[in-house]
């Protein structure tokens, strides 16, 4: 399984050789904004598996959904209001995660067996990892730190040898940084569901009827 150096060599041919690994239906390593995660294709069931397996996930644990723009989320969500739609286009790309009612009939099972009726999207600032949506489509995404842990900030190169993923993609040391905002959608209605990088008065000032937050 290789590492390969994201400060070497020809950025088109990381992302070439990342998407080559995706559609064949591997999971890959690669650097978001504040951790290394694993990356599937979304539709396939068993990368995504694997990528539980990977992480010792709880069975109903649903991955999370990175998408290269509104316009793809858009495609695979439904009941979109115009408040979710004006916070997609005010805090993304970037650390907001919408927590959405998906498309009937959309062929992916994140690992909750489709029970959920939910899932959870974003889209990074992440470079790597855009480019690779940009052509690939929504991925599934976790932490590549185990589960219950905090994030992995750096590739140990010892340990990699024991990971059973396609590709190793190294960006190097990554900043520790807040976790998302993550904002659930039912219908017209918002509700803030964690706090994170994007604060309440952030989110106030582009929907002023979410709900979860206490005014002033």
């Amino acid at each position: 399984m290789p590492r390969i150096d994201l400060k070497a060599g020809d950025s088109k041919k990381h992302v070439a050789r990342a998407l080559k690994d995706i559609r064949a239906g591997y999971v890959i390593v690669a650097p978001l904004e504040h951790g290394y995660v694993y990356l599937a294709d979304a539709f396939s069931q068993y990368a995504v598996r694997a990528l539980h397996v990977l992480r010792g996930d709880e069975d109903g644990v649903a991955a999370q959904v990175l998408a290269h723009s509104a316009d793809t989320v858009s495609g695979i969500a439904r009941e979109l209001s115009a408040d979710a739609e004006k916070l997609m286009k005010e805090f993304w790309p970037g650390l907001l995660s919408l927590n959405l009612r998906p498309n009937i009939g959309l062929n992916w099972d994140l690992g909750d067996d489709k029970e959920l009726d939910l899932f959870s999207v974003r889209v990074p600032k992440a470079t790597f990892v855009r480019a690779i949506l940009k052509q690939s489509g929504p991925l599934a995404v976790a932490s590549a730190a185990p589960a219950g842990s905090g994030p992995l900030l750096k590739i140990n190169r010892a340990d990699i040898k024991e990971w059973d993923v396609a590709a190793v993609f190294d960006k190097g040391p990554l900043k520790a940084g807040p976790q998302s905002t993550v904002v659930e959608v039912s219908g017209s209605d918002l509700r803030l569901v964690r706090p994170g990088a994007i604060s309440s008065e952030q989110l106030l000032k582009v929907a002023p009827k979410i709900l979860g937050i206490s005014k002033a």
